[in-house]
């Protein structure tokens, strides 16, 4: 975990996606100044603040987290959507069909 805001490495993730500071303030609701203070680490992130701008850098959230400073906190591994879950179930299902065919075979 990054002991101070990496302000580098969040202009680079911006940059590499066509954004700036202005849409990162707007996506949390945040002055220009508010974001002036985040890179002088005068600013902490608040865990809506970290899931926010993870999805818009297309970064986990434990990623902004360790870039945003020692007192930024980790969001929890997102939970599994219902077609996650669905595929899950799919394969399981599958797998034991299979299983139940092989033993019916050996009997």
């Amino acid at each position: 975990m990054a002991l101070f805001f990496d302000g580098a490495w969040f202009d680079e993730r911006l940059a590499r996606l066509g954004l700036s500071r202005a849409t990162l303030a707007a996506a949390l609701g945040l002055s220009q100044q508010e974001i002036v203070e985040l890179w002088k680490d005068q600013r902490e992130l608040s865990l809506r603040d970290v899931r926010i701008i993870a999805a818009l850098l297309n970064a986990s959230g434990e990623e902004v987290a360790s870039r945003a400073g020692i007192s930024t906190p980790v969001p929890p591994p997102a939970e599994p959507t219902l077609r996650e879950i669905a595929e899950r179930l799919a394969r399981i299902e599958t797998a034991l069909a299979e299983l139940t065919a092989l033993i019916r075979d050996k009997a």
